[in-house]
């Protein structure tokens, strides 16, 4: 019986530490959701990795800023054009994990797929929560804005035919950067100016992405409301965010119709496709061009946050083709 008492009085000790550590710090549920995050990156990886045709080039871990390997990009393009002069229409790619996780090597595989269809794919990096916080991705993505387009004959990138995309925060990330480049008003707001001209943004690819900052309901319970809590926390730097800065980094509430030509898409059973579907409205009213991808509610299998990376299903495999017919209506190869 003794020590019986014993364990359960250690369990209880570490479940209220554990619980106290969450209050006093958004650090200790941030390096766990990293923890599962990454572990989630890798499975993922692994399982595109037998989809990856050959014949693209990797340029790996270019840097582009002076944070080490967090303002490091990778590059992929058509082998068959590296000893060219050949310049590609580019995907930048975001990366997403919550803003508090993921590297731009977990989706790698995925972006050679993408640079096999005949395109410049640029993956980059940037700080992650609560190391850094918001805005530093922002200003860090527009960092390797401008470095793929001061290099872009070494990269084979076409600067005048650049298409924003990402994949969960990396969707956000995205967006707000698309935001930001095409609506000066916004960008005054933010305090960030772009590095890219309106003119050479030729769409956005946007999955699984938070659009409405406000749909964060800090008060939900359970595992999902402690994940809200501990990314917001994280990323915005308290735990309470005033509404102003909610507004702020909530994209649908600051775009406009110069907003580029966009892919949307969520699974069924993402909590954040709701957040998407509200982002396809917005900017159709504003009579931005939307070719929006998502599925009925009674659609099985169920589909969950970030389905396009799962190309051993019918749905993943249908993101990936309405993706490329996208970049090949918006896009040209000169």
């Amino acid at each position: 019986m003794r020590i019986i008492i014993w364990i359960v009085s250690i369990l209880l000790t570490i479940v209220v530490g554990v619980a106290a550590a969450l209050t006093l710090s958004p650090w200790p549920g941030a390096l766990l959701v990293r923890a599962l995050f990454s572990i989630g990156g890798s499975k993922m990886s692994s399982a595109l990795e037998k989809h990856v045709p050959g014949g693209v080039t990797s340029m790996l871990n270019q840097q582009y800023g002076a944070d080490g390997p967090d303002t490091t990009l990778d590059v992929f393009f058509p082998t068959k054009i590296k000893d060219t002069s050949a310049a590609l229409p580019t995907v930048v790619w975001i990366h997403g994990g919550g803003w508090v996780a993921g590297d731009k090597s977990e989706i790698a595989n995925y972006l050679k797929i993408l640079a096999s269809k005949g395109y410049t794919v640029v993956g980059p990096n940037y700080s992650i929560a609560p190391g850094e916080q918001y805005p530093t991705p922002i200003v860090q993505v527009m960092q390797a804005l401008a470095y793929v387009q001061k290099n872009a004959a070494k990269l084979h990138i076409d600067p005048t035919q650049i298409v924003l995309a990402g994949d969960s925060a990396g969707a956000q990330i995205a967006s707000q950067v698309a935001a930001i480049t095409t609506n000066d008003e916004y960008a005054d707001l933010v305090g960030i100016g772009s590095t890219l001209n309106p003119d050479n943004l030729v769409g956005t690819v946007l999955n699984c992405g938070a659009y409405d900052a406000h749909a964060f309901n800090l008060n939900t319970g359970g595992i999902a409301g402690v994940f809200i809590r501990t990314v917001v926390w994280s990323y915005l730097g308290s735990r309470n965010p005033s509404q102003a800065k909610l507004t702020e980094m909530s994209v649908v509430d600051n775009v406009d119709g110069q907003f580029p030509p966009t892919y949307i898409s969520g699974g069924n059973a993402d909590p954040l496709t709701p957040q998407g579907k509200e982002m396809a409205k917005k900017l159709q009213s504003l009579g931005v061009s939307v070719d929006s991808l998502f599925y009925p509610a009674d659609y099985t299998p169920k589909l969950p946050h970030e389905y396009q990376f799962n190309l051993d299903d019918s749905a993943g495999q249908n993101a990936l083709d309405r993706t490329v017919a996208f970049l090949e209506a918006h896009t040209s190869n000169q």
